[in-house]
């Protein structure tokens, strides 16, 4: 494991390019919802290690898979919520729940800059290839901190641009819905979590560049978490 520290990062990705990219991120995947396809980009969910009585997040939770296991770790005194902006994957992830008779797991609408939950109230965020989808990522950190207890652990797997994605595909609404085009270099991917105030920030996991458009991008999974102390650099 790879304890980080991020240097020359650049702009973040504007926020207005998340608000054109959300229709083409509904509606591709509403499309994918009823589908057994796989859209992740790296074992992040495997790699949390929640204690029964936990409470645990996943952004971008999709069909629910995810929380299902998460709510099975953390038994009937935790709770795990999955958050998701796409409609037809929270209706099929809640019948599912409701189907296996899933009493602890909550799915809520939400977007990513702006969690629908109070501070300090969970001890485990995960992530599967969907902060890249935000324009405000440095917001997105900034709202996993606040979300997060004292001591709280996050394990994110996504991808970052080996350099910066050229605005063609940077300002292309289909092409951020693809997971891809949204992508931040990795030292501002780091500057984020380090501004947001989370520690001990290690890469797990890390693919070979792969090309995408006209860039190249990497699938990564990090880990890190929120000091007992609650300081904070935001």
């Amino acid at each position: 494991m790879e304890t980080t520290q991020a240097t020359g990062a650049t702009g973040a990705t504007g926020a207005t390019v998340a608000t054109g990219a959300i229709g083409a991120i509904e509606a591709r995947y509403g499309e994918l919802a009823e589908s057994s396809c796989c859209m992740s980009c790296g074992t992040a969910v495997g790699l949390c290690k929640p204690e029964p009585g936990q409470v645990c997040l996943d952004l971008g939770s999709g069909r629910g898979t995810d929380v299902l296991r998460l709510a099975e770790q953390v038994g009937p005194n935790g709770h795990a919520y999955g958050i998701d902006i796409t409609e037809a994957m929270l209706e099929k992830a809640r019948k599912t729940a409701a189907k296996l008779g899933v009493a602890n797991a909550t799915f809520l609408h939400s977007e990513l800059e702006r969690l629908d939950l109070p501070d300090q109230t969970v001890d485990w965020v995960t992530s599967n290839c969907v902060l890249n989808h935000a324009g405000d990522k440095a917001r997105v950190w900034r709202e996993i901190a606040r979300v997060m207890k004292k001591g709280g652990q996050f394990v994110v797997s996504d991808i970052y641009a080996v350099e910066p994605v050229p605005a063609e595909y940077r300002d292309d609404p289909a092409a951020i819905a693809e997971c891809w085009a949204g992508a931040v270099t990795k030292d501002e991917y780091l500057l984020h979590i380090l501004r947001a105030g989370l520690i001990d920030v290690r890469i797990l996991e890390e693919s070979e560049p792969y090309p995408k458009g006209k860039t190249r991008v990497v699938s990564f999974t990090i880990s890190g978490r929120k000091t007992a102390a609650n300081a904070s650099c935001f």
